[in-house]
C-alpha cells in the first residue's frame, strides 16, 4: 500500500502573489537569492532543477532564475501554487495544504513598544508572577537576545516581542529562568492569547551569558516549542488517523497542528537533523503512512536574519541530500516538496514574504509534466488524500 510524503521548506516563495500588499510587491526568496549568488557564481541546485523547480519558478514569476537551463532534464511533475487564506504565516499555509484554508487572519500588532495591549501584559505578569517584562515590541529573536539577555538575567523579567506576524514570543535563559518555568509561563500566555485570536505563542529557550563581544554571547538552544491554537476543522491528518493510517511529524508539524492528528512526532535541531530523521522514516514508515515534515532553519536561521548567502547554502545543502531520499522511495511512494510562505532574505525588514510556492510531485511511478498554476495549496492535501485512500476533502483539487 502507498506511503506519501511533504517537504515544506519553510519560507521557500517563487515569487510575490497577485494579491501581495504594498510591502511585499516584487519579493521572490529564489530568484533574488539566484540573483545574488551570480556575483560569486552561479546558485547551483542540481537536484531541485531535476524536480522542476527552475520551471516552476519561471511559472510562477515569469522569470527564471539566474543560473537554472531552459531546458533541464525533468524527472518530476511540476507547478506552483497560489495562497488561497489572507495570511502569511506558518499554521495559515501548513493548514490549507493539509486542507483547511482559512477565510479570516490571525492577529496582529503594531512594531511599539509596546506592541500588545496592557490588559495582556498586564495578565501575563500578574499570572506568571513576574517582576515585569522586556522588549514589547517587533523585533528579531536573535537581535533582542542580544540586546536584552544580559538585563533579563539580572532582573527576572522574560523577554516578549512579536513580529509581523501573528506570535506572542516569550525569550527566557534557560538557566537563569529555567526551561520548565518557561514552557509553564507559554501555557499560561496561551490562554491569554486565545481572546486576542493571536495565532501562536512561542516559547524562546537561549543559554550563555554577556560574554566580551558586543551583543554578548547568547545563542537560543533546539528546546522551542509553539503552542498554536489547533485548525478550526479536520485536516488530512485527522482524517487519515481516523480511517487507519499513520501521520509522522518530523520537525515542528506538531506544534502547528496542536498536536492533532499525530500518530508520531520527531524534532529534529536543523535541517541536517530533520533530512536524517526524513530518511529513517523513507526506511521504516509502513505503508499508507504520510511523512510530514517542515524544514525550519531556512525561514529561522536564514530568511528572518536577511542572510542570503546562509540562504542559498542552506539549499545547496538540501539538494545534495535529496538524491538519497528519492533513492529511499518505493514503488508506490509519492513525495511533494512545497513551502508555506516566502520570506526574501533580499527585501525589506525581517518578515515573511506573501509568494506563491513551488509544487514539485515525484516518485518511481510520478511521470514528468507540467502541474500549472495550483489555485490553493489545499491541492497537495487533496492529492495526498486521494493517494492514500481517504474520502476527499472539502477543499482542493487533486494532481495525480
Amino acid at each position: 500500500m502507498a506511503r506519501g510524503f511533504v517537504l515544506v521548506m519553510d519560507s521557500f516563495g517563487i515569487g510575490s502573489a497577485a494579491d501581495a500588499g504594498a510591502e511585499d510587491r516584487g519579493a521572490d526568496t529564489l530568484g533574488h537569492i539566484a540573483a545574488a549568488c551570480m556575483k560569486q557564481g552561479a546558485l547551483r541546485l542540481p537536484a531541485l532543477e531535476s524536480l522542476g523547480l527552475g520551471l516552476a519558478a519561471q511559472a510562477s514569476s515569469g522569470r527564471l532564475p539566474a543560473g537554472f537551463a531552459a531546458d533541464p532534464a525533468i524527472t518530476a511533475a511540476w507547478g506552483f501554487a497560489v495562497e488561497r487564506s489572507r495570511g502569511k504565516d506558518t499554521p495559515s499555509g501548513h493548514w490549507e495544504m493539509m486542507g483547511v484554508p482559512l477565510d479570516f487572519a490571525f492577529a496582529t500588532f503594531p512594531a511599539g513598544p509596546p506592541s500588545f495591549p496592557p490588559a495582556l501584559t498586564d495578565a501575563l505578569i500578574a499570572r506568571g508572577d513576574l517582576p515585569g517584562i522586556l522588549g514589547n515590541c517587533h523585533a528579531s529573536g536573535t537581535a533582542i537576545i542580544a540586546a536584552l539577555g544580559a538585563e533579563h538575567i539580572a532582573t527576572g523579567k522574560p523577554i516578549v516581542y512579536t513580529s509581523a506576524d501573528s506570535v506572542l514570543q516569550i525569550a527566557a535563559h534557560e538557566k537563569s529562568f529555567g526551561l520548565e518555568r518557561l514552557q509553564a509561563l507559554c501555557r499560561v500566555a496561551r490562554e491569554i492569547a486565545d481572546p486576542y485570536n493571536i495565532g501562536r505563542v512561542i516559547a524562546r529557550p537561549f543559554i550563555g551569558g554577556p560574554g566580551s563581544r558586543a551583543g554578548g554571547e547568547f545563542r537560543r538552544t533546539a528546546h522551542r516549542h509553539d503552542y498554536s491554537v489547533p485548525p478550526p476543522a479536520p485536516t488530512l491528518l485527522d482524517r487519515l488517523v481516523a480511517a487507519g493510517g499513520g501521520v509522522h511529524a518530523i520537525g515542528k508539524i506538531s506544534d502547528i497542528f496542536a498536536g492533532r492528528g499525530i500518530s508520531r512526532s520527531v524534532l529534529a535541531a536543523d535541517n541536517d537533523a530533520t533530512f536524517d530523521a526524513v530518511l529513517d522514516a523513507a526506511g521504516n514508515a509502513p505503508p499508507r503512512s504520510l511523512v510530514f515534515v517542515n524544514f525550519n532553519d531556512f525561514d529561522t536561521l536564514y530568511g528572518h536574519r536577511r542572510d542570503v548567502a546562509g540562504y542559498a547554502a542552506a539549499l545547496a545543502a538540501f539538494d545534495a541530500r535529496l538524491p538519497a531520499f528519492c533513492r529511499a522511495l518505493r514503488p508506490g511512494d509519492i513525495a511533494i516538496i512545497s513551502a508555506d510562505h516566502g520570506c526574501d532574505p533580499t527585501w525589506h525588514g525581517t518578515d515573511h514574504t506573501r509568494e506563491h510556492v513551488p509544487v514539485l510531485l515525484f516518485g518511481p511511478d510520478v511521470a514528468p509534466r507540467p502541474l500549472g498554476r495550483r489555485d490553493g495549496f489545499a491541492d497537495i492535501g487533496q492529492t495526498m488524500a486521494q493517494h492514500l485512500g481517504v474520502t476527499p476533502l472539502p477543499h482542493g483539487t487533486p494532481f495525480l
